[in-house]
């Protein structure tokens, strides 16, 4: 994004654990931060969506159903981390569009962090590593 006028102070890295017990995902990549912390002299913190990042999509079910132009089915959007599959399940709601990387971005910029933070612990620990907040569950 070209030169930036103040340095970074933090890295964050974002894994998706796939449903596992997330500390068994996260220690090779505590490991990983320690070192690259130490490396670059910055802070490196881990966080993780409980499933795929969609997920978070669905706790803001107002702003992704204005997105989408149409209702989310039966998935229960209070709980999001709870959701199988919710990559699949957004590809089937966008109908003849190709979910992309691009899509993704126009899907986030329109949702609402801390609707999404209420019903996700997992996005509320995202948010805590990248604000540097109390309690986040990282490394």
């Amino acid at each position: 994004y070209g030169p930036r006028s103040t340095p970074l102070d933090k890295f964050v890295i974002l894994l998706d654990v796939d449903g596992k017990l997330p500390d068994h995902v996260l220690e090779p990549f505590r490991t990983l931060s320690e070192r690259l912390g130490n490396e670059l002299g910055v802070v490196v913190r881990c966080a993780y969506a409980q499933w795929h990042l969609e997920a978070w999509y669905f706790a803001d079910a107002a702003n992704l159903r204005g997105y989408l132009g149409r209702a989310l089915g039966n998935i229960d959007t209070t709980k999001p981390d709870k959701i199988q599959n919710p990559k699949l399940h957004l590809k089937h709601l966008l109908d003849d569009r190709i979910y992309t990387a691009r899509v993704s971005e126009e899907i986030a910029g329109r949702l609402d962090a801390p609707t999404i933070a209420e019903r996700s612990p997992s996005f509320e620990s995202f948010l805590n590593a990248v604000m540097n907040g109390p309690g986040h569950r990282g490394g």
